[in-house]
């Protein structure tokens, strides 16, 4: 029997990233949320009642007025438990916390203020309530000057601009992969939290690295250097610098690419250097008959390179949840590549009517029980 989980703010960065992962288990059943229910009773209602599960993660971060931020996410959970009330609805609601919340801010009363709501309701009303206090986050699709450092400097330096350090401390913070896994395992019930009181329990999620602000700056312009003016894959073998490497790529403008190679060519015929790596990978090549395509389906984790070497192809990409899709046209006359950004579906096509030559680099060689491939038309 499926478990039915919903989601609010799910358009957010974190919910962005929890929903699509959800939607990869076979045992989920996911309840789309759309913001206008904080603003319809009767839909609230129905939202609460369809879920075994909900994450609440709608919020407010940021405002001219901390006042604002404070009035709005107290709203926001107090609304939730009215609906939850009043459809004598009883889900296990998780909410999304901060580290702020010990904090003399307004943001960090609203989220402490919202778990005690929560608990109060779960302790009389018979719910459940799990809070998971979350460190700061970074990966793909943080929107810059807003959710974090890293989103702005990754934007900053992949459109030609100079980030500033106005303190230059040691943050902690959590790849967004590894937040959402935490959210996975206590969805299952896997995970070790704290029992506060009757039917209410807690959760303090710890960075899992502490880096300097000008140290994220200096790798991210290596990336910058090495990857986006040289196309030298950086060494992956670091978790951290995998995920900031994952969540640069992420900004890199449409218009990067294709990169166009430098072909010599003698009375011997032509050499094309495909790729310069720090790091090890799966190179491979395919061969692909006039009007075939070949892919539709996306990766989590894996770095990947298309380079058409002969023929023509059509290589599109869309990014998951959206549906605006990106077309590339490549002929091998001119070899270039496209790299394939993770949460991004893709797929390439033989468009002339000779046969098309493709070669591939993803940064680990396929592993049939751990594939991160699945498959989604673009």
């Amino acid at each position: 029997m499926k478990i039915k989980v919903g989601v609010t703010g799910q358009a957010g960065f974190v919910g962005y990233h929890l929903y699509n992962t959800l939607a990869l288990k076979e045992n989920i059943s996911l309840i789309p949320f759309e913001r206008s229910y904080f603003k319809n009773q009767k839909q609230l209602e129905g939202f609460v009642k369809d879920c075994d599960i909900i994450v609440h993660l709608a919020a407010m971060n940021r405002h001219e007025d901390p006042q604002v931020i404070y009035d709005t996410n107290i709203a926001l959970v107090n609304d939730l438990v009215k609906a939850c009330e009043s459809s004598n609805s009883k889900p296990h609601i998780i909410f999304s916390s901060s580290s702020q919340e010990e904090r003399d801010n307004l943001y960090g009363k609203s989220k402490k203020e919202g778990k005690s709501i929560l608990f109060n309701w779960a302790k009389n009303k018979g719910g459940k309530a799990t809070s998971l206090t979350i460190p700061n986050v970074f990966g793909p699709f943080s929107k810059p000057n807003y959710n974090s450092v890293v989103a702005t400097f990754c934007h900053k330096i992949a459109h030609n601009e100079e980030p500033t350090i106005i303190n230059d401390g040691e943050v902690g913070l959590i790849y967004i992969n590894d937040l959402i896994q935490h959210f996975v395992n206590t969805l299952k019930g896997t995970t070790k939290v704290v029992a506060i009181e009757q039917n209410c329990f807690e959760l303090a999620i710890e960075p899992n690295t502490y880096v300097k602000v000008s140290q994220i700056l200096s790798i991210l312009k290596r990336y910058k250097s090495d990857y986006m003016e040289k196309g030298i894959f950086p060494c992956l073998e670091k978790s951290f610098e995998k995920a900031l490497f994952n969540t640069f790529r992420c900004y890199v403008p449409a218009n990067h690419y294709p990169v166009k190679y430098t072909k010599h060519t003698d009375n011997r015929g032509s050499f094309v250097e495909i790729a310069r790596t720090e790091t090890s990978g799966q190179f491979s090549f395919s061969t692909t008959v006039p009007d075939i395509t070949r892919g539709n389906h996306f990766h989590t984790r894996k770095a990947e390179r298309f380079a058409v070497i002969s023929g023509k192809a059509l290589i599109q990409l869309r990014k998951i949840g959206t549906n605006d899709v990106i077309d590339y046209y490549l002929d091998g006359s001119e070899p270039a590549y496209v790299d394939m950004p993770i949460w991004h579906t893709h797929n390439i096509k033989n468009v002339g009517e000779e046969e098309l030559i493709t070669l591939f680099w993803i940064n680990e060689p396929y592993n049939p029980e751990d594939a991160d491939t699945y498959f989604e038309n673009v």
